[in-house]
């Protein structure tokens, strides 16, 4: 899942994109709206995690001007204007969901997540391939019912090529979706990534390399 953070509130906006990465998250963090709209001209976000109160270009602004470009990206508001009012002024501008400061971390991770669910085609809420099962809620992976212990880019990978059974992945694909803007697109990440994902799932492998096209999860 592809996640923007939009806060200008520098240390809380690097907690949440540290707290959202450890979930397996790719995230990018910006504090202000300006930016805010230059990172959604570039990037196929699935959520933004978007504060009201922002500087250059508000929050409120921004949260238009998604609904306006027809953007697929579902908006998390994230502010300290947390009254009925507030609440349904914010929906009304085309939020998908609201969250008031302070919040509790695993709530504001599960929202991103039920919000990145709606974000393309639906995606089931636990995951499976032949004897493995991958349960993005609780962040587990078993295999034949042996949990399976991945850091979390290779839980990541794993969820985005079992949400798309059969189907090949480029690297391209994962370094985009699975990998902030930080990644060097010249590294082998992936592939890496990929080598240590295989040697915990074990033997026989449900991920395959398809020869200069990627890597598909199942037949």
């Amino acid at each position: 899942m592809r996640v923007l953070v939009v806060e200008d509130h520098e240390l809380l906006a690097r907690t949440i994109g540290a707290g959202l990465r450890r979930e397996g998250m790719a995230v990018d963090v910006v504090t202000d709206g300006g930016e805010a709209l230059a990172g959604l001209d570039l990037v196929p976000y699935d959520v933004l995690v978007l504060d009201r109160d922002l500087p250059v270009v508000s929050g409120d602004e921004v949260c238009r001007r998604v609904g306006e470009l027809g953007l697929p990206t579902r908006v998390l508001m994230l502010t300290a204007a947390g009254t009925l009012a507030d609440r349904v002024d914010g929906l009304d501008l085309g939020a998908d969901d609201y969250l008031t400061k302070p919040f509790d971390f695993p709530e504001l991770a599960a929202r991103v997540r039920a919000l990145g669910r709606r974000s393309g085609s639906p995606v089931p809420p636990v995951l499976r391939c032949a004897d493995v099962t991958l349960d993005p809620a609780r962040r587990t992976v078993t295999r034949a019912g042996r949990p399976v212990p991945l850091a979390p880019k290779e839980f990541a990978v794993l969820a985005h090529l079992l949400a798309r059974p059969g189907l090949v992945v480029s690297a391209e694909e994962l370094l985009d979706h699975v990998w902030d803007e930080a990644a060097n697109p010249f590294t082998t990440t992936v592939k890496t990534t990929l080598g240590r994902l295989r040697a915990k799932l074990g033997e026989p492998p449900i991920i395959t390399t398809v020869r200069e096209g990627g890597y598909r999860a199942g037949r």
